[in-house]
């Protein structure tokens, strides 16, 4: 039987090991993801590969490696009304999915994971999982070997994916700690950490009469930075700080400040846990008449392009969205999998990045 590349003209396995100067062999584990193989030979492979147009089969690739060469990147919600019965309206998927793509967070992770799959020949296939019709489909998919495993952004507390998912013992990742205990991988931020640099450069400009916007208080970023700014500026003799609870999103930071206001119309420090609610907070000050940072100097927490598009620009807590989605799929696809294999964590730094608007 004839090879229709060959005959086609098409680069073969042994034109990329001419091209690299190793065995055919060696080619080919370096294409099937072997990992004994020297990096600096996977990368005169790689480069080879790119000079001589070579495409592998990925059928043949699948039956000998049995991966996929995909990763499902699911965007998880709790679904709560489909589980109460309540009968979601028609538009609910809709509405969740636009507010997944409104916030430039998950913008961030789909970039640092497509970065990191792409040199190796992977790519995502982007889920939503808001009913529980929808996270059996993300197991069904998985459980077929249509992926090579998960990496899951809950977008709510009460996500139950990550049981179901550690529960059948399927790879997976999830970013940021799951807000129940639950034997899974995930990557995270330092989230207290971030929120005392946010508390100890408001003190260093002088601000005393602080407030803070919070995120949702049952999920675990949104507690832990509350729990950051709160202790820090206990630890200098602010005894009392209020709060206002936030959503996220620019709304709720706008209603958030509006409350802040009423209550404590003195107030001259203002850190909101994100930079959408940060946004919406320098916006309700200045239709008060507040000058950023003038009268009230404003922190967000993300450093995402919202940051950049505020008026003033914000000042914020740089959370490495990017790398830290691409450090979810380095684990997903090196560490070995199994009821062995302890589930691992991964803790990023935070970083304040000084701007405007404090």
């Amino acid at each position: 039987m004839t090879d229709d590349r060959r005959s086609a003209g098409a680069p073969t396995l042994e034109d990329v090991a001419r091209a690299a100067g190793v065995s055919r062999a060696t080619v080919s584990r370096v294409i099937n993801g072997v990992r004994n193989v020297d990096p600096a030979i996977q990368e005169v492979v790689r480069q080879a590969v790119s000079v001589t147009g070579y495409a592998p089969n990925r059928a043949a690739r699948s039956l000998v490696t049995r991966r996929a060469d995909a990763v499902a990147l699911v965007v998880s919600g709790a679904g709560v009304e489909a589980e109460s019965g309540a009968g979601a309206a028609a538009g609910d998927g809709g509405s969740f999915t636009a507010q997944v793509f409104a916030d430039p967070f998950f913008g961030r992770v789909v970039t640092g994971v497509v970065d990191y799959l792409r040199p190796r020949g992977m790519h995502p296939v982007l889920m939503f999982a808001e009913t529980s019709r929808d996270r059996d489909e993300v197991v069904g998919y998985l459980r077929q070997g249509s992926a090579d495993g998960a990496l899951v952004v809950s977008t709510h507390a009460g996500d139950p994916l990550p049981g179901l998912l550690a529960e059948a013992g399927l790879a997976a990742v999830l970013f940021a700690r799951p807000a129940r205990p639950v034997p899974i991988n995930y990557v995270d931020l330092a989230h207290q950490d971030g929120a005392r640099l946010a508390a100890e450069h408001l003190l260093a400009r002088g601000c005393r009469r602080l407030a803070t916007i919070s995120g949702p208080l049952d999920v675990p970023a949104g507690r832990a930075r509350l729990t950051g700014f709160r202790d820090t500026l206990a630890r200098h003799g602010h005894a009392y700080t209020p709060v206002a609870e936030g959503r996220f999103t620019q709304e709720s930071g706008e209603a958030a400040m509006e409350r802040l206001l009423a209550e404590h119309p003195d107030l001259d420090g203002v850190f909101a846990a994100n930079d959408l609610m940060a946004t919406g907070a320098c916006h309700v000050l200045r239709e008060h008449g507040r000058r950023v940072p003038e009268d009230v100097a404003v922190v967000g927490f993300d450093d995402s392009s919202a940051a950049l598009a505020c008026r003033p620009p914000l000042t914020t807590v740089r959370q490495p969205v990017e790398a830290m989605a691409a450090e979810m799929a380095r684990l997903l696809l090196d560490r070995p999998t199994g009821p062995s294999s302890p589930a691992t964590s991964v803790i990023f730094e935070p970083e304040l990045v000084v701007r405007a608007s404090a």
